[in-house]
């Protein structure tokens, strides 16, 4: 079994910064990618920022400058948010592709989404 838990989250005022956390636990030979996604209400869910296969990272558009992506381990990653807004409301959820076994294909694994809501 894979797990992925989310810490951080909250409320906080435009402007204001948060930090998420997540660290995946459990069966794992090896993690293809890592980062955030999040689900507005009423909207699609959306990537905000991963480490891609090669260990580079990508953003959003709508955060880069404003989120910062980083990990501790392998298997941990951290999501600095400054400069919130209150469009960055949302659910958000950890993501990993990642391989159980050697001989295992990759596949997706979520996180249970911790919400973050910024308003004053």
């Amino acid at each position: 079994q894979v797990q992925l838990v989310e810490s951080g989250g909250g409320l906080v005022q435009p402007g204001g910064s948060l930090r998420l956390s997540c660290a995946a636990s459990g069966s794992i030979f090896s993690i293809n990618t890592m980062g955030w996604y999040r689900q507005a209400p009423g909207k699609q869910r959306e990537l905000v920022a991963a480490f891609t296969s090669g260990g580079t990272t990508i953003y959003a558009d709508s955060v880069k400058g404003r989120f910062t992506i980083s990990r501790d381990s392998a298997k941990t990653v951290n999501l600095q948010m400054n400069s919130l807004q209150p469009e960055d409301t949302a659910v958000y959820y950890c993501n990993a592709n990642l391989r159980q076994r050697y001989y295992s294909s990759s596949q997706d694994y979520w996180g249970q989404g911790t919400q973050v809501t910024v308003s004053s």
